[in-house]
């Protein structure tokens, strides 16, 4: 943060689903966050997948070299996940960094089966494209 920059608090509100609120309160918990100090730290590290390339760090206004290269995404994202705890085992790594990987594909193939681009055939075994139907 750059000198001079506003730090006063603000409030902001969002609207989400019943079930993503009782995710984020229960996570918030496991890591020992109130729910605006767990919500401001993974609002941070989504952003960090969001910057450009090659360009500034807007925490830190200096430039990134190499950002965007593959596993840049995901080595902040473990930065952040240790951040926001103590150490961590391998698995318990792997459940931090994919933990709603299921709701997201569920959220996913909902979506495509009601655009009619993918289909669920419980004859072939799963999902298939809907033109290769």
């Amino acid at each position: 943060m750059a000198d001079g920059d506003d730090t006063e608090r603000t409030l902001v509100k969002t609207h989400v689903p019943a079930y993503q609120k009782r995710i984020w309160v229960d996570h918030a918990e496991e890591l020992e966050m109130s729910q605006s100090e767990f919500l401001r730290t993974m609002v941070q590290a989504g952003r960090k997948g969001f910057e450009p390339a090659e360009g500034p760090d807007t925490e830190t206004g200096t430039s990134k070299p190499g950002a965007g290269e593959d596993g840049a995404d995901l080595e902040s994202r473990v930065e952040s996940a240790l951040a926001g705890s103590g150490p961590l085992s391998w698995d318990q790594l792997v459940e931090t960094l994919t933990d709603n990987l299921e709701d997201r594909l569920d959220e996913a193939l909902q979506s495509l089966q009601e655009e009619n681009r993918v289909r669920y055939s419980g004859r072939d075994g799963g999902y298939t494209l809907a033109e290769q139907s």
